[in-house]
């Protein structure tokens, strides 16, 4: 169920609002990965939320492009 929130949230995001998502994602994606790195990561499963985070985002970016057309 918090899946399906978390994507239903998104598709009522404009393509503009998901880029700005998309673009937070990815930095905090980075971050904890260079956390990791020099082992100042406690919450290495946050690594995993954020990657499929990302997808999600992607996947209605795509959702809506293909409707778009």
């Amino acid at each position: 169920m918090k899946s399906t929130k978390k994507l239903e949230d998104l598709r009522n995001k404009s393509a503009a609002e998901l880029q700005e998502a998309l673009v937070t994602a990815k930095k905090e994606l980075f971050n904890l990965r260079f956390q990791n790195a020099t082992n100042q990561l406690d919450n290495t499963s946050r690594i995993t939320e954020v990657r499929k985070t990302i997808a999600r985002i992607q996947t209605v970016m795509t959702e809506q492009l293909k409707a778009a057309k």
